[in-house]
């Protein structure tokens, strides 16, 4: 059998606005009539984010995720939209520059909580 995640819990100050956010800048979809105690957002097959929000206070978490070249491009260009500052590394997200690691692009930027999120087409 191999090992895969299945799920991970995203702690958030609203978690159904937590999931559509992240929903909205990946392209996913998100149906509310799925929230219960956790607003679940499917990332693929066998990935749910499971944002909960029943914490007055939490750890800031980072979340990387590799994506194609033509998924970072639309990625990257909804952060861009939203006016969303980024950066090249995880102490300088607000460089308003990608890095190029590996033969591939990658870059920094916040959720509304404060978590880190990064797009990384190489590893």
């Amino acid at each position: 059998m191999t090992i895969e995640l299945n799920h991970t819990i995203v702690p958030a100050g609203n978690k159904v606005a937590s999931a559509k956010f992240f929903a909205k800048l990946f392209g996913l979809s998100f149906d509310e009539r799925a929230v219960g105690y956790f607003a679940p957002v499917r990332v693929n097959e066998t990935l749910t984010l499971d944002f909960h929000d029943d914490l007055d206070q939490f750890e800031i978490h980072h979340y990387a995720f590799k994506v194609s070249e033509a998924e970072f491009d639309a990625i990257f260009s909804r952060v861009q939209a939203e006016g969303l500052p980024y950066g090249s590394e995880p102490q300088a997200r607000e460089n308003m520059t990608i890095y190029h690691r590996a033969g591939g692009r990658g870059v920094y930027f916040c959720d509304p909580n404060g978590h880190i999120l990064e797009l990384l087409t190489a590893e």
